[in-house]
């Protein structure tokens, strides 16, 4: 059952600098801390400032990640920390994003709101 606006999950929307978008993708996930390890993930929601993603495999605060993101057509290269951890969900925040990229990803962002993603507070 996927998860509703009442989960834990989705409660720190008033600390986001960026709107949440509800949007299922397929995301590449190496852990650089645990030898490499590549794991195929689906994201939950995501915005210009990181995703949170449903995996079956444990991660630890603060580990670094380097993901790989197809969005809407659009493909993204990223490192990102993982920021919080819930049973089987994890939060990401991009790191070393460059102007460039952050433009995209909000480029993204409101071309899947203006298709009818909903807004994930």
């Amino acid at each position: 059952m996927p998860p509703t606006m009442a989960d834990p999950l989705y409660r720190n929307a008033d600390r986001r600098r960026d709107p949440r978008v509800g949007a299922r993708f397929e995301v590449n996930f190496t852990s650089l801390g645990a030898a490499a390890k590549a794991f195929q993930v689906f994201s939950v929601n995501f915005s210009a400032g990181g995703l949170c993603v449903r995996t079956r495999h444990p991660h630890a605060l603060g580990d670094l990640v380097q993901l790989k993101l197809s969005i809407d057509g659009q493909l993204f290269e990223l490192k990102g920390t993982v920021q919080w951890v819930r049973r089987d969900v994890v939060g990401v925040r991009f790191v070393d994003v460059t102007s460039d990229e952050r433009e995209r990803l909000e480029k993204v962002a409101q071309s899947l709101l203006g298709q009818g993603s909903p807004v994930v507070k």
